[in-house]
């Protein structure tokens, strides 16, 4: 099956808009036409639809999804050029198209290549791609594929600074979103269209470096009082020099036979509380790597001065104390950012009840519905605190041509850019 590579990009998002897109070299050069495009893109075989309004990636799916299947090429009867003809309206009409630097001449081009990740993106979640509910062409054509599009673009930018032969270290991409706004799911999607396209990806997220379960009781009892600080989450209870050392060994993962495990959390553990999972159930990832999805809740935030985080909450000012060491730990090895932003922060806490059902649903055991209250009034005073700033100057040491801002509605779907309350919190 034809790879998904882009095109290389312009140096910049801006200069975009006065270079000629080059097509992916597997793609015809001669214009967008219905027909065409039906006739030879990959359709995957009709599987049982699901209607959710939210596409879920159970954590034991990472590494099980199947490629996608194609049916033999025929031709195309009238229904299926004017769905692709609607497609290719729907994909325009887009709120990200802009934002990655498409326009409906460069989305011509390289429809096939819209098609064949949507294709595989509805294999992957279990979808009949011919029969996508709104909700489900929404999170695919709207969301996921033109965040992969960015990504791919920024991959090959980072690549192309290189000489051939040199030891080219992975991207790492930096995912920044509050708790249950579909980033995990989103870097899941990620992960499987690189793979998919031939380029060896690893997913990490800040959870994955916390503090073992002892350690964050011992983290609570030099913090007595503090309930921002009782339980994981905040900055301090991450294990910086395990972060350190987890994403120095990553980046080095330029040739072939060099491997490494890659740690996890079991948030399952501890009556819903967590603790690292054991080495032994780590996934082993091998070189060469070329992209690093990292993902976390508090990715990018600044620390600011006392006074002003002493406003939103007394306890938060050790908090920020904390939050000084995590540029040198996390963001200095980030080069470009995905910051999924949302306009409700109340959202936050019905996202995360919902995964807690979800893990309850699954057989696992989880947070009851009032300690997940408990537990996510311990992440708000944050919220309040730094979201702004992030939202406003964007995460901490990133560049603005390595950024990509996606305003979020409640339902966890892209829309044009809105506005941070923080009232509502």
């Amino acid at each position: 099956m034809a790879p998904l590579h882009a095109a290389l990009p312009p140096p910049s998002a801006a200069a975009a808009h006065h270079h000629a897109a080059v097509p992916p070299v597997f793609l015809a050069r001669s214009p967008y036409h219905p027909r065409r495009a039906a006739a030879s893109c990959s359709l995957a075989a009709a599987v049982p639809s699901s209607r959710k309004a939210f596409l879920s990636c159970p954590p034991d799916h990472w590494t099980t999804a199947a490629p996608p299947r194609a049916i033999p090429s025929s031709s195309s009867s009238p229904a299926l050029i004017a769905s692709v003809q609607d497609l290719y309206d729907f994909i325009y009409s887009g709120p990200l198209v802009d934002r990655i630097g498409y326009t409906d001449e460069k989305i011509a081009e390289s429809i096939d290549r819209w098609l064949l990740a949507g294709a595989r993106l509805a294999r992957l979640f279990r979808l009949n791609e011919l029969q996508l509910s709104e909700a489900e062409k929404t999170r695919i054509y709207h969301f996921y594929i033109p965040v992969f599009l960015w990504c791919e673009d920024q991959v090959m930018e980072h690549r192309a600074k290189y000489n051939d032969g040199d030891d080219i270290p992975p991207l790492v991409i930096g995912v920044s979103a509050p708790q249950g706004s579909g980033k995990t799911t989103l870097v899941f999607a990620l992960d499987y269209l690189f793979r998919v396209a031939g380029r060896n990806s690893v997913t990490l997220s800040i959870d994955d470096l916390y503090l073992t379960a002892k350690e964050q009781n011992e983290l609570r009892d030099r913090n007595p009082g503090n309930a921002l600080l009782e339980l994981r989450g905040n900055a301090g209870s991450h294990d910086l020099q395990f972060s350190v050392e987890t994403l120095e060994s990553l980046i080095k993962l330029t040739k072939e036979g060099m491997k490494m495990k890659v740690p996890r959390y079991d948030k399952s553990t501890f009556g819903g509380r967590g603790d690292r999972a054991d080495p032994s159930v780590w996934p082993e990832v091998e070189g060469p790597l070329e992209v690093v999805l990292f993902e976390g809740w508090m990715l990018g935030f600044k620390p600011l001065p006392n006074e002003e985080v002493k406003k939103v909450d007394p306890q938060l000012e050790v908090v920020n104390k904390n939050l000084e060491a995590y540029y040198g730990a996390w963001g200095r090895f980030i080069q470009s950012w995905i910051v999924i932003k949302i306009r409700e922060p109340s959202c936050v806490c019905q996202w995360r009840l919902q995964a807690e059902v979800a893990m309850r649903a699954d057989g696992k055991p989880g947070m009851s519905d009032e300690e997940v209250m408990d537990f996510v009034s311990r992440y708000l005073p944050a919220y309040q605190a730094y979201l702004p700033t992030l939202y406003k100057e964007g995460p901490n040491g990133s560049n603005p041509d390595h950024l990509l801002v996606i305003d979020i509605d409640e339902n966890r779907n892209p829309i044009c850019g809105g506005s941070w309350d923080v009232a509502c919190l």
